[in-house]
């Protein structure tokens, strides 16, 4: 007699479950939840971007030409811009902006994994010896440097709002994808063109060819 009883059991399990994942991923009234895409990528973005900032800092103490000038100073500000935005999101969504997730998590399985991305952390970002390196080097080389560390920066960038782009449907985070991908792209040729001016080339791109 206690065998037909085991189905409405089983299936009040399996309604607390979905339940419980429902809440990790979109939390409270629809908004998303602390192991969301949306959210990882509002706090892997924030990072990111934090980094194009300081290089762009970099190169502007360095007093560069006109043109490498104008792209850093529109980096910081673009950047800082959205970086606020993405720290905004995390606030609203009653999130922290810290996590124990490693970085990408919220892609895994989804396709990432760049030329020069090791598990766990973000395409693009520069290391802290290229980073050095950058903040010693002069003059012309020091414009290349840049130029070619922030091509690949910007490419990492893409990858993650493309990334970003399968996963979520939310409105504001689907539109600043969109933003990030049609900007630094846009982005990648101008610098592009810049190293030619300069008798140099950009590192191997680290995107999926399409």
């Amino acid at each position: 007699m206690e065998k037909p009883a085991r189905k409405p059991v089983l299936a009040v399990c399996a309604v607390l479950v979905l339940a419980a994942a429902a809440f990790l991923l979109f939390g409270r009234s629809g908004t998303p939840g602390d192991s969301s895409p949306e959210a990882g990528f509002a706090r892997d973005m924030a990072a990111h971007h934090a980094q194009a900032v300081d290089m762009a800092f970099i190169i502007r103490d360095k007093r560069p030409a006109k043109e490498i000038d104008n792209l850093a100073f529109d980096i910081i500000n673009t950047q800082a811009n959205q970086r606020g935005m993405f720290l905004g999101w995390l606030q609203q969504w009653q999130l922290t902006q810290a996590t124990d997730q490693k970085p990408m998590a919220w892609m895994s399985g989804h396709g990432h994994g760049g030329a020069t991305a090791a598990p766990g952390t973000m395409p693009g970002m520069a290391t802290p010896d290229e980073l050095a390196k950058l903040k010693e080097a002069q003059g012309t080389q020091a414009e290349i440097l840049f130029l070619q560390l922030m091509i690949r920066h910007h490419e990492g960038g893409v990858e993650m709002a493309e990334g970003l782009l399968k996963l979520s449907t939310r409105s504001e985070v689907v539109s600043m994808a969109q933003k990030i991908v049609e900007g630094q792209s846009g982005e990648i040729e101008l610098m592009t063109d810049l190293l030619h001016k300069r008798g140099a080339q950009p590192y191997p791109s680290i995107l999926t060819p399409r």
